[in-house]
């Protein structure tokens, strides 16, 4: 096969690599690299209001109204913070986990999050959109 040939297929390749990250991070992510590639723009110095990360006495009321109004309050935004961060290829799930990950390091002790609570916080997010 001539070099003129194998072009098209080297560039398709380099298309498919170059999206391949951005897919993997949509699907399924920790919660922490979703801060850290996200969040931590607002949450780690407290633009807007945003709780701090990490700061103990802003997360705890928060944490006190649990995932059930946090997470779906993230789904669909809050204030001035856009749904899903202004990242709508996160996936629910990878928002979640990041939600997750802020409140533990604010002395919540939730967990992982399974596939009924993601589906139940999306309705919910979606009715209080309406």
């Amino acid at each position: 096969m001539s070099l003129l040939r194998r072009a098209p297929i080297r560039s398709s390749l380099a298309i498919a690599l170059i999206a391949l990250p951005a897919f993997a991070f949509a699907a399924d992510s920790d919660g922490q690299s979703v801060y850290e590639s996200v969040c931590i723009a607002c949450h780690g110095s407290g633009v807007d209001n945003a709780p701090r990360f990490g700061d103990q006495r802003q997360w705890k009321p928060l944490i006190r109204e649990g995932l059930n109004e946090l997470v779906p309050a993230a789904l669909r935004g809050i204030r001035k913070m856009p749904p899903k961060g202004g990242k709508p290829e996160l996936s629910d799930e990878a928002v979640a986990r990041a939600v997750i990950y802020m409140a533990n390091a604010g002395g919540a002790r939730f967990t992982d999050p399974g596939p009924e609570d993601v589906a139940r916080w999306r309705k919910k997010a979606d009715a209080r959109r309406k």
